[in-house]
């Protein structure tokens, strides 16, 4: 009980200064509502053959694209050779399986989306891009199982300013496999936002997340304390491919915590960046 109630203190702490943080983040690059549309009402906007702008919503760069193909969702090529650079240049100079938010910009309309930067399949474009993308909207499924693809799901929510009130009433189970897609996307500013740290930003014990290319993950059955329902645990087991080192593999039990019955749980994320960098080294 003890342990359990020092782990709420610190909870509180620590959502406290996050809260100021937050605060201090960067604007966003674009100032006005973007259209939360379906991909039934994308796919007739953007007919096969036709063109539009993709803007990637942290670095507020941004290149155009062609769509050639797509069923499900979009699959476009960057246009020229420059727009594929200024597309690498997004991904770090590293293609990528990584979903990142992007606004598609269509005559005057911006719709939130999600991209991942890997070059596979076909491609008709002299443009320097070995095959095609894929960009996914609201209501988007893959080719492949014709369902929803939840890391996607995730940035298109990001991008449409709906993230916190997705979170906002999942379990605890819920909450951990968001927290694996952030991670495994990179996306830091989500990931902080379901998560709390007690490592110094200063700190280079974090460098190790940015190291990460793929994960697959299980989630096992949870050791909640239902005596204080306030507290859940889930040992995961993982698979993660870091950059220079290769696949390895980790079992970690993650703890999730929240202040109420009806506040948003968090993840306490020091242990699995520890455990990650004593594996990576």
């Amino acid at each position: 009980m003890k342990k359990t109630l020092l782990l709420i203190f610190l909870f509180i702490f620590l959502s406290q200064k996050q809260a100021l943080a937050v605060n201090d983040q960067p604007r966003p690059y674009i100032s006005f509502q973007p259209d939360l549309l379906s991909w039934d009402e994308v796919n007739e906007m953007i007919p096969r053959k036709s063109t539009f702008t993709v803007i990637d919503i942290d670095s507020g760069q941004s290149f155009k694209v062609q769509r050639r193909a797509g069923s499900g969702h979009a699959d476009v090529q960057p246009l020229t050779k420059n727009d594929t650079k200024m597309m690498k240049n997004i991904y770090n100079g590293k293609w990528s399986w990584r979903r990142r938010a992007v606004f598609i910009l269509v005559d005057d309309r911006l719709i939130p989306a999600s991209m991942h930067g890997m070059p596979h399949g076909a491609g008709a474009i002299q443009n320097g891009f070995p095959g095609h993308f894929c960009i996914h909207f609201s209501g988007s499924t893959t080719h492949r199982t014709r369902k929803f693809d939840l890391s996607h799901h995730v940035m298109i929510l990001k991008a449409g300013g709906k993230f916190d009130d997705y979170i906002a009433t999942l379990s605890a189970k819920e909450i951990l496999n968001i927290f694996l897609i952030t991670t495994k996307n990179n996306d830091k500013q989500l990931m902080e936002r379901i998560s709390i740290s007690n490592i110094n930003k200063n700190d280079n014990s974090n460098e190790v997340l940015d190291n990460i290319e793929g994960m697959k993950w299980t989630i096992k059955k949870s050791k909640e304390d239902h005596d204080f329902p306030l507290v859940s645990t889930f040992p995961v087991e993982t698979k993660i491919y870091l950059d220079e080192v290769g696949p390895v593999k980790i079992t970690q039990t993650f703890t999730l915590i929240r202040t109420s019955l009806f506040s948003p749980w968090k993840v306490i994320r020091d242990p699995f960046v520890t455990e990650l960098n004593e594996t990576g080294r």
